[in-house]
């Protein structure tokens, strides 16, 4: 049985996404739709597909399995409402939006139809983080630090609050994900957002670029997230500390450093966490086993929760509840 996948957006995560696809050998990526045609047929006739510039055209004209949208934060709402009234499933990339009013509206009608989906939280399906998880369940929790620290990104809406969300929105969602997977629920969200450096530099930047966020999970876990966009280029430092009644357990994309007394050990990553979630998400399309998909739409949700909520908190100066 050959799964037919149709891909909104063209940009680099569409390519890899698509690529990944393309060497399972019974999938077949028969459609691209981006916001010109030429930009979808340029993608397109990299993998003999066919390139639109209407959704509605795209899902009329071909008959898909299921559609992946990897679009900008400022451009979800309509495309999920149209795809859960066709009951066509769908995998979407981080963030599932600005902020969680739509969001949670998709959501609503997902939940009615019992619709498949998936969304690209990666680095869950990733060596490092699963034993991360494995090896936190023997230990007991005090606090947890995270951080996603780089340059700001060139494109225009990324650099818009209104479009983008912010940068805890649209980046460091994942280090949020993440927490929300080794530790729990948050209950409570404080944050301090500034703008130091990017406002002189840049032009129309309305987003934070640095802020730090307060975390206090149901189980009583307290975490610390910060993150910034003011570094050069090419400087970043994205990443995770558990501190546990047993040591120091510290994450890094690929790399998984642990520190027990005087043990110390160190585990890399083989295998592409990007391929696991594709082939999770196509082995649902094929048999209805969602199993093996980590994060999908419900629990993404939970994750949107938390960085809206810093969001709403920067600006109010409250602690908001969840």
């Amino acid at each position: 049985m050959t799964i037919t996948i149709g891909i909104v957006g063209t940009g680099n995560f569409s390519e890899k996404h698509a690529r990944i696809l393309a060497e399972m050998g019974d999938v077949n990526v028969k459609a691209f739709c981006g916001t010109s045609k030429q930009k979808a047929d340029r993608i397109a006739s990299e993998f003999s597909a066919k390139g639109y510039d209407n959704f509605d055209d795209m899902l009329d004209s071909t008959k898909l399995d299921a559609v992946y949208l990897c679009v900008p934060p400022m451009a979800h709402g309509q495309m999920e409402m149209e795809l859960i009234k066709r009951n066509i499933p769908f995998f979407v990339e981080k963030p599932l939006g600005v902020d969680k009013e739509i969001p949670g509206a998709i959501l609503a009608e997902v939940k009615k139809k019992s619709l498949l989906t998936s969304v690209g939280y990666h680095f869950r399906y990733s060596e490092s983080v699963q034993r991360m998880k494995q090896v936190v369940g023997s230990q007991t929790i005090g606090m947890i630090s995270g951080q996603w620290v780089g340059d700001m990104p060139g494109v225009y809406w990324w650099r818009n609050q209104d479009l983008s969300g912010g940068q805890f929105n649209e980046q460091t969602t994942h280090i949020v994900d993440i927490l929300r997977y080794l530790a729990g629920e948050v209950d409570e969200v404080h944050a301090f957002f500034g703008n130091r450096i990017m406002h002189e530099k840049a032009e129309s930047v309305t987003v934070a670029d640095v802020g730090t966020v307060n975390l206090k999970f149901q189980n009583g876990i307290i975490a610390n997230v910060s993150n910034a966009c003011i570094s050069p280029s090419g400087q970043s430092s994205v990443g995770v500390t558990v501190y546990t009644n047993q040591g120091n357990i510290d994450w890094k994309p690929t790399v998984l450093r642990m520190e027990t007394g005087n043990d110390k050990a160190t585990y890399n990553d083989t295998t592409d966490p990007y391929f696991i979630e594709n082939q999770a998400f196509i082995n649902a399309l094929r048999t209805g086993d969602a199993s093996l998909i980590l994060s999908d739409y419900e629990d993404a949700f939970k994750t949107q929760q938390v960085t809206s909520a810093a969001v709403e908190s920067a600006v109010s100066g409250r602690t908001i509840i969840l």
